[in-house]
């Protein structure tokens, strides 16, 4: 082996030793909403919430069907009427249990038994329907807030994502901007050393230096609080991912499919279904009750040996009359009356958002072309003041005010983006519209 070879093996089983710092994986902002929709506690907590109104309403659609009770009794006595109804519920009267000494002083006896009934509401005042009414619109209220909130997660998501790109993205300029004024503070107090530059110059350079380090350190806290708002709306797993989906892709306004309704609007709707079920079942409560029932039962002694059974058919009427349940219609009402007006609102907010979000688009995309075209002058204008000062044709505040006028451009130009994309999800979130073309 030659000396070449053996040096090129050495350097290849040495660099396979050194561990390789991994990448952040490749974060797109449609991956983000869809983790997001999947691990978000709020969002599961929302599920949950819906999973209880279903069965709620469930439990509310079952109240006409039959109810079955079951019971079991032992007890020993020796009170005089409760003995002697034992025994004849037992089947074991005889003549002797008449002797009036007896029945005024009778022995202790015991019993077991048990029974069954069945009990099936006729009449209720509307009270029933109403109920399974409400609860089933309160289950659909539910479900269309939750809808809502996985909206409103996904907006949040295109904040939060484009929010820490743009953080990333002034941080760099930040560190470019402290590298350059780096540089032209060495320059300037090279020149001084040469007599060819005031000390005024060296200081202004420091100066321009030092600010440029403090915006460095706010940019470096900017996009820590943006990756952490990232990982709390997605989770931590992407706190440093590499976000790959550029901030500048959507142009226009949303396109295509009509509009759904919206689905907090959808909610306010049934919740003022519910309310108005509810001064129904509140009037029912004025109104008696019909039910049938059907029972069967059976008392022995506690040895099971003897004992006897019966049953019983019959038509329960019940009307219970209380003050308190005029109190409950009127309560009712207001409450049917305060949905109406929540629907009202609700209509009116919602288009004005509408407004307000296309209003938003128009202004951050005019922003945008405005700060992109004093980027492309600003990096010339700076290019041009450095070349002259480095010939000694232009002061050192030119070359600083062109610096200072960049760094204002470029936090324009990335502001303006991030403002015309979150602009456009939240169009989309307004008008009910698939936010970044991502459905459910």
């Amino acid at each position: 082996m030659t000396p070449d070879s053996f040096r090129a093996l050495a350097l290849a089983a040495l660099l396979s030793a050194v561990p390789v710092a991994a990448r952040p994986a490749p974060l797109t902002v449609e991956d983000a909403i869809r983790t997001a929709w999947t691990h978000h506690e709020g969002l599961r907590a929302s599920a949950a919430g819906v999973e209880a109104a279903r069965a709620d309403a469930g439990r509310a659609s079952l109240a006409r069907l039959p109810t079955l009770s079951l019971q079991g009794r032992a007890f020993r006595t020796d009170e005089p009427m409760m003995a002697f109804g034992t025994k004849l519920d037992q089947g074991r009267i005889t003549q002797s249990d008449f002797d009036p000494a007896r029945l005024n002083n009778p022995p202790a006896i015991g019993a077991v038994g048990a029974g069954a009934s069945l009990q099936v509401p006729l009449y209720a005042g509307g009270r029933l329907s109403a109920a399974a009414h409400a609860a089933d619109a309160m289950a659909r209220a539910e479900e269309a807030s939750h809808a809502r909130r996985k909206d409103e997660l996904a907006a949040g998501v295109v904040e939060v994502y484009f929010g820490a790109q743009v953080a990333d993205e002034g941080l760099r300029y930040a560190d470019e901007l402290v590298a350059q004024a780096t540089e032209t503070e060495r320059f300037v107090r090279q020149r001084a050393s040469q007599g060819l530059a005031l000390e005024a110059d060296v200081a202004r350079a420091a100066a321009f230096r030092a600010q440029a380090q403090a915006e460095q350190a706010g940019a470096a806290q900017r996009r820590a609080s943006a990756r952490s708002g990232l990982a709390l709306l997605v989770g931590p797993e992407v706190a440093e991912a590499q976000l790959v989906s550029t901030i500048e892709a959507a142009t226009g306004t949303a396109q295509g499919e009509a509009p759904r309704e919206r689905a907090d609007l959808a909610a306010a709707r049934f919740q003022e279904q519910a309310a108005r079920e509810g001064v129904t079942a509140a009037r029912g409560s004025l109104l008696p009750s019909l039910a049938a029932q059907a029972s069967v039962e059976t008392l022995r002694t506690p040895d099971l040996a003897e004992g006897h059974g019966w049953t019983s058919l019959g038509l329960v009427l019940r009307w219970d009359l209380s003050l308190a349940d005029g109190r409950a219609v009127r309560a009712a009402r207001a409450r049917a009356d305060a949905a109406a007006s929540a629907v009202a609102w609700k209509t009116r907010e919602a288009a004005r958002e509408v407004d307000e979000a296309r209003g938003a688009i128009t202004t951050a995309d005019s922003r945008a072309r405005a700060a992109e075209e004093a980027v492309q002058a600003a990096e010339r204008a700076r290019a041009l003041r450095e070349a002259r000062h480095r010939q000694g044709l232009l002061p050192l505040t030119d070359v600083l005010d062109a610096e200072a006028a960049l760094a204002g451009a470029r936090a324009l130009l990335l502001g303006s983006r991030l403002d015309a994309r979150v602009a456009r999800a939240r169009l989309a979130l307004a008008t009910s519209m698939p936010i970044e073309g991502i459905t459910p």
